[in-house]
């Protein structure tokens, strides 16, 4: 798996803790979503999550929840 999107993200050098919220409440996942909002390489993120099926964390700008309904939803279409 090609994982060289993961230098060009926007959340490199930033405090994982953003990225890691005590929540998967859309309050405590505003920050790190506002930074995927504008990270060019967002969709490569996601993906990865998905495809890893990752359980903690924003990735790609969605919550754990957000992922795993995206996950149901392709199931559905698929």
């Amino acid at each position: 798996m090609n994982h060289t999107w993961h230098t060009k993200a926007a959340c490199q050098g930033l405090d994982a803790e953003i990225f890691y919220p005590a929540t998967d409440d859309d309050a405590d996942a505003a920050e790190a979503k506002a930074i995927c909002g504008l990270c060019t390489v967002r969709e490569a993120c996601l993906e990865f999550a998905l495809n890893v099926r990752e359980k903690d964390g924003i990735w790609g700008g969605a919550t754990e929840r957000e992922r795993r309904r995206l996950i149901r939803q392709r199931r559905r279409t698929a």
